[in-house]
This record gives structure tokens, C-alpha cells and sequence, in this order.
């Protein structure tokens, strides 16, 4: 607002100005008649150009005498400036007696005045060109120029730290959610061994293998849960430092993925079409990014989760698709969800639970590997994760 009005005071003041200018040179204009001793036109002063007057005289006019009266003048009606002066002359059609002159001193300077504009209306006439207006107003708007800059940039520390405090709270919620998903992704494996344990404790157990064994098992599978979680978030945290490291080695890529699907294949179909299905990977990270492409397909799928994982080849290319027919991503969300702890805000969010890193480790991976992520997703039908790992 206070820019918008430093401007409009700019305008008033360029008016102001050509309207003294054009007082002051009907004045000058005035005086030169009666020097000269002719009659007066009416109207004798044109404006060509906010900083550029044609001043009619009906005679020739000799140059000390014109700058007498101009200085005068001026004075008179404070204009306080730097100006120019060129006397046309009708026998040379050209404009002569170029001088740069001041009502602040009595200096005179040659110009040149070869590119003034010249009117066949009047035969004896006189230019006058300010050429430090823009500077000569500014001066005066100085104190309103510098207090707006002043704002601006209190205004815009302001906005920064207004951007940080936001940014702050922001974070601060996403931390705090973070925990709260952790600690009952952490605490759910964490019961499940307790109780188990507790059922191995009884000496009763010994005696029936089956229940021993199955038990066992649970104690197997929650601690290898567990433990993926955990290397997921620190792996996560050394992608986050560039500090992701890779143990590259030749790896079947259907026999892991199979391997992977296995405790799924109950809830999901294999179509491994690739003709050359060997790849060059880290072995840990390729299966977590399988393994977190599933788990996700699964989550947000309904009761009866159909999840489809095939490969086939494109090119010089494997393509891996995990392909879910869950509740999808909308589109303004499909760029959202491989960040850090950003989840789908739809859909049955309470019975979902998650750290919401999973995606952003599986981009992370994909990244540290160079290969490339794709997403096909239409809200309501479902969604498929494409991963393109080149030949080798």
C-alpha cells in the first residue's frame, strides 16, 4: 500500500513539475515578445515528451537574453534543475546554441542537440529538455522511498520468520505422528513375542511339538518384523545423509522375489515374465523395496486384497509391477506420497498403520540404484507401483 502510494505521489509530482514548466515558458515566452517587440501566439508552448517543450517566438532570439529569462523564471516558480536549451534555426533547419544549464548555478555546458525533435508548425521557435527529471522527483519522494524499503524488508523478515514458525509446526506435527506410529508399529511385534513367550515358559508346552513349534515360529517371524522396521527407519535416516551404501552382486530377481512373496501367498499372485530375470543389486535393500511395495499394495486394499506382483520386459529393460486394486491416489496426491512421513489422508486411515517412510525408502533405494519409479493409480480402482531396472 505504501509503494502503491509513493507512486501515485510520483505521478502528481510529474504533473505538478510539467505544469510549472509549462507556466514558466508561457512566461518566458511572454517576455520574449515584448523583447522582440511582436505579437504573442496563442498557446505558444507544446509538451512533446514528459521531459521535452517547444516553446513558439514568433522572432529570432538571441541566446543570452533566452537564458536570463528561463533562469528567471524557474526560479520563480522553484524549479530547481538541470536543463537544456536549443534555438531553432529556420535558414539551417537544424536546432543551434546547444547548452546545458542550471537554475542551481551559473554554469554553462555545450550539448548536443542533433537528435531533438523539431515541428514545422512555428519558424522560429526554442527546445528545453529536462534531463535529470526522473532524478530531480525522486529527490524529492527520497524520505517515502527509503521508509518503504524499510517496510518491505521489515515485511519480508517478517514473512520469513512467519515461513519458518509454520515450517516448525509443521515438522514438529510430523515428528510427533511419527512417534506415535513407530511406537505401535514397534509395540505390536513387542506383545505378540511377550505373549508367545510367556506360552513357551509353561512346561506344558514341552509336551505338545506342534504348539511348541508353531509358537516358536511366531517368535521367529515378529523378531524378523521387528528388525526389518528398525533397519528400515536407519536405513531411511542414511539415505536421508546421501550415506545409502550398496553391496552390489548378481541376484535372480525372480527367485527373491518369490522368496519374499512367500508369507504372502495366500493374499497375492505371481506373473514373472522376464526372459533374463538376473540384475545387478544390493540384495538387502532390493528385498526391502519388494517387500514395502507389498506391504503397501496390502494395506490399502480392501478385506479381500488382490495384489498382483509380475515383471516383464520393456525394452533393454525389467520392469517390476506390484499392482493393487486398493482405494488409489488421487492425482494431486500421487507426487505427495513418496516423501518422508507424508500418508494418504483418505480412506480408512485409523485401521492403517505405518511410519510413512516406506515409499520414501523405496524412492531412495530406486535413486542409489539409478533406475526409475513409476505410478499408475486411478482413485477407487486401485494402484501399480512400476520399477525399470536396466538389463545387465
Amino acid at each position: 500500500m505504501q509503494m502503491y502510494w509513493v507512486n501515485r505521489t510520483l505521478d502528481l509530482r510529474k504533473r505538478q513539475f510539467n505544469q510549472r514548466a509549462h507556466v514558466a515558458l508561457q512566461e518566458v515566452a511572454e517576455r520574449l515578445t515584448q523583447f522582440n517587440g511582436v505579437m504573442q501566439s496563442v498557446n505558444p508552448v507544446d509538451q512533446l515528451s514528459p521531459d521535452y517543450f517547444l516553446v513558439n517566438t514568433n522572432a529570432t532570439t538571441q541566446p543570452e537574453v533566452l537564458e536570463q529569462f528561463i533562469r528567471e523564471s524557474f526560479q520563480k516558480h522553484d524549479l530547481i534543475t538541470d536543463f537544456e536549451v536549443g534555438i531553432y534555426d529556420c535558414t539551417t533547419d537544424r536546432m543551434r546554441y546547444g547548452m546545458l544549464l542550471s537554475t542551481r548555478n551559473d554554469d554553462k555546458v555545450p550539448t548536443a542537440t542533433a537528435d531533438w525533435v523539431k515541428t514545422d508548425k512555428y519558424p522560429y521557435y526554442f527546445g528545453i529538455r529536462f534531463p535529470e527529471q526522473e532524478n530531480y522527483l525522486a529527490g524529492d519522494l527520497g524520505g517515502w522511498i527509503w521508509s518503504s524499503v524499510l517496510v518491505l524488508i521489515a515485511v519480508s523478515f517478517f514473512s520469513y520468520a512467519l515461513f519458518v514458525i509454520l515450517r516448525q509446526k509443521q515438522l514438529s506435527e510430523v515428528q510427533r505422528d511419527f512417534i506415535n506410529n513407530m511406537t505401535h508399529e514397534l509395540q505390536t511385534p513387542i506383545s505378540t513375542i511377550r505373549i508367545a513367550a510367556d506360552v513357551l515358559k509353561n512346561p506344558k508346552i514341552a509336551t505338545q511339538p506342534e504348539r511348541h513349534s508353531r509358537y516358536v515360529r511366531i517368535v521367529e517371524e515378529e523378531i524378523l518384523r521387528l528388525q526389518r522396521q528398525v533397519e528400515m527407519v536407519l536405513n531411511m535416516a542414511k539415505a536421508e545423509r546421501n550415506k545409502l551404501a550398496l553391496e552390489l552382486e548378481w541376484l535372480d530377481a525372480h527367485d527373491l522375489i518369490t522368496t519374499i512373496a512367500r508369507p504372502y501367498e495366500d493374499r497375492i499372485s505371481l506373473d514373472l515374465k522376464a526372459t533374463s530375470p538376473y540384475i545387478m543389486a544390493d540384495r538387502l535393500h532390493f528385498g526391502n523395496l519388494v517387500n514395502n511395495l507389498i506391504d503397501n499394495a496390502l494395506k490399502y486394499s480392501p478385506k479381500n486384497p488382490e495384489v498382483s506382483v509380475s515383471t516383464f520386459d520393456e525394452g533393454k529393460n525389467i520392469v517390476l509391477s506390484i499392482r493393487d486394486q486398493g482405494i488409489g491416489i488421487a492425482p494431486e496426491q500421487q507426487k505427495k506420497i513418496f516423501e518422508k512421513f507424508y500418508r494418504v489422508s483418505e480412506g480408512n486411515v485409523h485401521n492403517v498403520k505405518g511410519f510413512g517412510i516406506g515409499l520414501s525408502y523405496v524412492r531412495q533405494i530406486v535413486k542409489a540404484h539409478r533406475w526409475k519409479l513409476r505410478l499408475n493409480s486411478t482413485p477407487g480402482k486401485g494402484s501399480e507401483f512400476l520399477v525399470v531396472i536396466p538389463k545387465k
